[in-house]
């Protein structure tokens, strides 16, 4: 990977304008290094990721925009505009937009690893156990569907 090149992504797009569409959600590349990777991403009410673990990277996220509810180690948080939440490696966890309203939140992992070649792979897929599959061999693991209640 290549070293942290000086300068801005602007509000709304990725670096290199690159886009991701997960699932419907839309993100977008922040900045990436070996040591670090941000992204933002953008979901509409209703939209989220499940319950899932990171067993080689601590993640964050810091809400922008919104609301969003976080099972976090089996338990349920709410996240706001400004709240960061801290997901240290190895904890389960998901985030869901319930609201009426859109959210935005900026993430990031340390290390990178492989979230954002997996980011790559996603794009565009709608076969969700083939996103389950490619996210397992990224060090991604999600859990049983029943973790999200």
């Amino acid at each position: 990977m290549a070293a942290l090149e000086k300068g801005i992504t602007r509000n709304g797009t990725g670096y290199s304008g690159k886009t991701w569409n997960i699932l419907g959600q839309v993100y977008f590349p922040k900045a990436a290094t070996d040591s670090t990777f941000a992204f933002e991403t953008n979901s509409d009410p209703g939209q989220f990721v499940p319950v899932h673990i990171h067993p080689t990277q601590d993640e964050f996220i810091l809400v922008q925009d919104g609301i969003l509810d976080l099972k976090l180690d089996g338990v349920w948080v709410q996240a706001r505009a400004g709240d960061l939440a801290r997901l240290p490696r190895g904890i389960p966890h998901g985030y869901f937009n319930k609201s009426d309203r859109p959210a935005r939140a900026l993430f990031w992992v340390s290390p990178t690893q492989k979230l954002e070649a997996l980011f790559n792979q996603l794009h565009n897929l709608t076969d969700v156990a083939e996103i389950v599959r490619i996210s397992a061999e990224h060090e991604v693991n999600f859990l049983p569907p029943e973790a999200n209640d």
